[in-house]
């Protein structure tokens, strides 16, 4: 058996739904994703700008790469697994992050074991596993290694597994014989993706202005306060969003996961369930999933703004305690939530928190919510 077979064979029954093979070169979307980045498309994730030199080759990874090992791993697609509870609709989690574990640390134990059985077979080979956080432009080499194309919402989408997959790489010093890239895209005039997107983040097919994403906007945008132009827009999303993967119609038969890890087994946290845990609970129950990625201060923020966006004046006491949270930028997701909840002290609340109100971010957000409550008048 040629290594390539080998590495092949030991990943399908490692757990990966995927594998293939790609030359170690310069990624063909690498012009691309300067011109993405000199659009101003990355937003805050300004770690992407500070390495963007290292994109345009896998060697910045591993000195002496010649082989790129892409694999692919599902995720559950549905919206809730068989005989759990209802998910409720007050605060939607995208559907990577309601397993039972962070896709980052299930990968990169799989990716351990993978390079483990290569390096049994070929003895003083070297090796080095990519789960997001290396510059790497996986999806490239994902295509290249004839895993997918790319959709038109900018997902790496596969004939019979669709797109809800996360994608590793292991990048090694073997020569192996590389896969057929994926040169055709199967988008046709479909351009459901765009239309469904509530912000218009896809600015064209297979463009995305991230800066409008309501992932980027609830997930990366951690220390800052969401655009108010795009509040409202944000629906019940309180942390990423599956809309563009929820109409695409190769998602129709996407297929359950292998692995128990990205099985759905339980009810995600709903926006009332995040505000009334408080920081350190918070912490403690979400540190080993996607959701401490935000944080508190993120979670909550998103979690506000839904409750806003429902308009429940029941939620109204929950926001009003949190004017008092030592998070100025939580503070101001309460102040903006309240005034679009309304009612008859909103008002006189949120001029009592202007007279005590320390940090001026969080004024301008209480004068505008006085403005608007005084138009509602």
């Amino acid at each position: 058996m040629d290594n390539a077979e080998f590495i092949k064979q030991q990943a399908q029954s490692i757990g990966f739904d995927l594998c293939g093979i790609a030359p170690a070169v310069g990624p063909a979307s690498w012009p691309d994703f300067t011109h993405w980045l000199d659009a101003g498309f990355a937003g805050e994730m300004h770690y992407l700008e500070k390495r963007r030199a290292a994109y345009q080759h896998p060697r910045f990874v591993l000195e002496s790469v010649r082989s790129v090992i892409m694999v692919a791993v599902c995720y559950d697609p549905q919206p809730e697994a068989a005989g759990t509870p209802s998910v409720s609709s007050v605060g939607r989690i995208a559907r990577y992050a309601r397993g039972l574990k962070d896709y980052h640390d299930v990968l990169r134990s799989l990716l351990k074991r993978l390079a483990d059985k290569l390096h049994a077979h070929v003895p003083g080979c070297r090796t080095r596993g990519v789960v997001d956080t290396a510059p790497l432009l996986e999806r490239d080499f994902a295509r290249q290694a004839g895993l997918g194309w790319f959709g038109k919402n900018t997902m790496l989408i596969n004939k019979h597994k669709g797109s809800y997959f996360f994608l590793g790489a292991i990048l090694t010093d073997l020569e192996l014989p590389p896969d057929m890239p994926h040169e055709t895209s199967h988008c046709g005039t479909c351009t459901r993706c765009l239309e469904i997107c509530p912000t218009d983040a896809l600015v064209e097919p297979y463009r995305l202005d991230a800066r409008r994403c309501l992932s980027y906007l609830t997930i990366e945008l951690r220390d800052q306060p969401i655009p108010l132009e795009l509040r409202s827009q944000m629906g019940d999303w309180m942390f990423g969003c599956d809309l563009c993967q929820q109409v695409c119609p190769w998602n129709r038969h996407a297929p359950l996961p292998r692995l128990e890890e990205f099985v759905v087994r339980e009810q995600p946290a709903t926006a009332r369930e995040i505000l009334a845990l408080g920081e350190s609970a918070f912490r403690e129950k979400y540190r080993e999933t996607p959701l401490a990625r935000p944080g508190w201060q993120g979670m909550a923020r998103n979690a506000a703004i839904v409750l806003g966006n429902q308009g429940n004046a029941g939620d109204l006491a929950l926001l009003r305690g949190h004017l008092q949270d030592g998070s100025p930028l939580v503070r101001g997701a309460c102040v903006w939530a309240i005034a679009e909840i309304g009612g008859d002290a909103v008002a006189e609340w949120l001029t009592q928190r202007a007279a005590i109100e320390n940090d001026p971010e969080v004024h301008i957000e209480i004068q505008a919510a006085l403005r608007k409550l005084g138009n509602l008048v």
